[in-house]
């Protein structure tokens, strides 16, 4: 009986969505970037809904089982959003069971400032220094090359992002890390699926973060996940994200150890309950079975939307490319494959228009336009307002509410990306004529301007 009514209410659910949803609607307006969703996406909630089983369970652990066949790594934990994905990385390098290896305060990371905030914002949080390098124009990523003369011997790591989907250098940042010992954190939020020597993003460095907020490659809502090959980080990882506590029973089991009364851990008495022993100052950042059970649904599509991804980047790429004259067009690095996020473009100095007034105009008439996140963090408001201790490359400690004009240009680039630099939609729900649109309009724009 359970089964037939869980199918009768799925049946309505599903009259429902050909009805309300079903029917393709004319985008007057083309985002940069949305969810794709569809009927056996509404059915996955939907049985998720009729579990009631409110906390992660199932869905959950067939969501990580999967994902983690996907990207080709052992150690996978849902999380609820990419920036706590980003967070529990960090917090995890910080702890004591890691002896001489961990993070204390005081230490540096090398990161860089045309970056999502919250891919630095734990770095500072847990009385870290940032460290930032500049960055190229074209791949918009860290400047590798720079890495090296901006360590000193209290950098312990590096964590920074593959821009739009777009890898940063790889070879070169393994070999500084390999060198000097340093821990590699990936945020490869915005590039699921992007492979580097037939590796994914995420899975190289010791963590890797993922972000799916309906804006990236696949959605729950919110929601992201922590990925990693080493046990270790794993155990440490799972406490963290689950308050902290040292037991590794999932909800609503016990005594998975066996061990349950029979540990003495820190001051407490022997026998004392481990699922209530806590080895870390922990979180609770998991997701609902509600989000997993889409992640699922939107797992088994997800090679389709990155092929959509690339062709729609191929397709703006190829569209575009008589404008190099005035526009600077994505590079792709080397040994990679991209998974692209979005399209960048930057207006070179010199042209006869401004990003300003180009971005203007597309948003005018009807296209979607981004900023490469913060553009330059250490301009946002967040660092002129707060006493913020740092470095730029080589420099000695440097605070950021008294940053001079002199400080803002040890990186040039980031200024460039900040000044310049705009991204347009490859989502998969734009089709040809959306992208057909958008190269049209900005090459109006540029005929408009350069015959002037």
């Amino acid at each position: 009986m359970e089964k037939e009514l869980r199918e009768a209410v799925k049946q309505a659910a599903r009259n429902y969505y050909k009805q309300v949803h079903g029917k393709k609607q004319e985008l007057k307006y083309i985002p940069p970037s949305g969810k794709l969703l569809d009927e056996e996406d509404l059915m996955a909630m939907i049985d998720a809904s009729l579990d009631m089983w409110l906390t992660s369970g199932r869905f959950s652990d067939q969501f990580e089982n999967e994902f983690a066949q996907f990207l080709g790594i052992r150690f996978v934990h849902t999380v609820n959003s990419g920036s706590s994905a980003n967070l529990l990385a960090l917090a995890a390098l910080t702890s004591p069971k890691l002896g001489e290896k961990r993070l204390q305060k005081g230490d540096e990371v090398i990161t860089v400032a045309t970056s999502f905030p919250t891919t630095v914002s734990p770095i500072i949080q847990y009385g870290l220094i940032p460290v930032f390098v500049d960055c190229e124009v074209g791949t918009y990523n860290i400047d590798a090359a720079q890495i090296e003369a901006a360590l000193s011997q209290k950098t312990k790591a590096v964590f920074v992002a593959h821009t739009l989907g777009n890898m940063f250098d790889m070879d070169a940042v393994l070999a500084i890390c390999k060198k000097h010992n340093l821990w590699l954190i990936e945020d490869a939020c915005d590039a699921l699926g992007a492979e580097w020597k037939g590796q994914k993003a995420g899975t190289i460095g010791h963590i890797g973060t993922f972000s799916f907020y309906p804006a990236h490659h696949l959605t729950m809502g919110e929601g992201g996940a922590i990925v990693t090959n080493d046990p270790q980080l794993h155990r440490i990882i799972l406490s963290l994200r689950d308050w902290g506590r040292d037991c590794w029973c999932k909800p609503g089991t016990d005594n998975t150890c066996k061990n349950r009364f029979k540990m003495q851990l820190g001051n407490l008495p022997f026998g004392y309950d481990h699922k209530y022993t806590y080895s870390h100052l922990g979180f609770n950042l998991k997701i609902t079975d509600w989000q997993a059970a889409l992640g699922v649904s939107q797992l088994k599509k997800l090679p389709r939307f990155l092929e959509k991804r690339a062709q729609n980047a191929t397709y703006l790429t190829k569209n575009l490319t008589d404008l190099q004259d005035y526009l600077i067009l994505p590079k792709i690095t080397t040994n990679t494959k991209p998974s692209w996020f979005g399209f960048l473009i930057s207006v070179k100095e010199g042209a006869p228009f401004t990003k300003q007034q180009l971005v203007e105009f597309l948003e005018e008439q009807g296209v979607g336009t981004r900023q490469l996140f913060a553009g330059n963090l250490l301009r946002q408001p967040a660092f002129v307002d707060n006493d913020i201790a740092l470095r730029i490359g080589n420099s000695q400690i440097l605070h950021s509410s008294r940053l001079t004009e002199k400080e803002y240009a040890l990186l040039p680039q980031t200024d460039f990306i900040m000044n310049h630099t705009f991204w347009v939609g490859t989502f998969p729900a734009l089709g040809k004529e959306e992208l057909q649109r958008t190269t049209a309009l900005i090459k109006e724009f540029v005929k408009q301007h350069v015959s002037l």
